[in-house]
């Protein structure tokens, strides 16, 4: 937080964060914190990588665990890692003269992954999945070279939400990314301290903090299509009905397989009527009064004078 500036004598001094951001403040630090003990995401001793890109998120994620740390019951060591990928115009010295002034350990590692990628990828198609699969590989490597135990991203609430719904639009799947996981080549624990996080929260926190932050479109590339319009649509629906993305957040935690088609997760093949009443019985929603439709429009009729 920034000092106090100093006030004329016979005007009262402002405090230094608003009610608003001081809110804000305790609610960010509150929901990381929750996340990490819930899915025990960082433990004594750990060395944890941050991974930081120059965009808000990863900036927030830093800040907020250095914050942490401080008043944290366990000791563990934090390297904020980034990636200079030679992107054309990626201005190299912000995030070492950022990173210097948080006193925190950083490596800068330097991996020209964009003439491979503009090499490979046809003129006019989207970079950023390829460019992506290279990144993690090297970040993977990096960890190891570093000695950490754990790898932290930046993704937030509504991050998860996306790749929730673009994995079932486009993929068939349900499946969504989780807050705490093992990598895909088996040997490094990936963990997202954000995971609790609303990404309007943090658009706030970057503002209040003057992050410098480095635009992500240095590549030419535009961000993926689908991913912008599944972000627009999740907006929209929480614009016309707040609330609703956290529930859909919640019921990433509740899940009731015996009420899905998954047979690997539910033996539906060998299934018997016991004769035992069950709770999570075949009830569906018909108990359920959010999803009744609405009662019938009442007309009233005033009579004629």
């Amino acid at each position: 937080m920034s000092a106090v500036l100093e006030q004329p004598v016979n005007e009262p001094v402002k405090p230094r964060l608003s009610v608003e951001l001081a809110k804000l403040s305790k609610r960010l630090h509150r929901q990381v914190g929750q996340a990490i003990v819930d899915f025990n995401m960082i433990e004594e001793g750990d060395k944890v990588m941050v991974c930081v890109s120059g965009g808000k998120d990863s900036y927030a994620l830093l800040d907020l665990l250095i914050s942490l740390r401080a008043r944290a019951p366990i000791h563990f060591d934090i390297v904020a890692v980034n990636l200079d990928q030679k992107q054309p115009g990626f201005p190299e010295h912000v995030l070492p003269d950022y990173l210097a002034r948080t006193g925190v350990e950083f490596h800068i590692e330097n991996q020209d992954t964009y003439s491979i990628v503009k090499r490979v990828i046809e003129e006019g198609k989207t970079m950023c999945s390829l460019c992506s699969r290279l990144r993690r590989g090297i970040l993977y490597r990096v960890a190891g070279e570093l000695g950490a135990t754990k790898i932290a991203l930046g993704h937030h609430r509504d991050d998860m939400l996306q790749t929730l719904f673009m994995n079932m639009f486009f993929g068939a799947k349900l499946k969504g990314m989780p807050a705490k996981l093992v990598s895909d080549d088996g040997r490094n624990i990936v963990i997202r301290p954000l995971a609790y996080v609303d990404e309007h929260d943090l658009e706030r926190w970057a503002v209040h903090k003057a992050f410098p932050i480095i635009p992500c479109t240095l590549c030419g590339s535009q961000e993926n299509l689908q991913r912008v319009q599944t972000k627009r649509m999740l907006r929209d629906w929480e614009r016309e009905h707040p609330g609703r993305v956290d529930n859909m957040f919640k019921a990433m935690s509740h899940i009731v397989p015996s009420h899905l088609m998954d047979r690997n997760l539910y033996p539906f093949t060998t299934l018997r009527a016991t004769g035992v009443a069950q709770a999570d019985g075949d009830r569906a929603f018909d108990d359920d009064e959010a999803c009744a439709p609405p009662p019938p429009a009442t007309i009233t009729v005033h009579p004629r004078h």
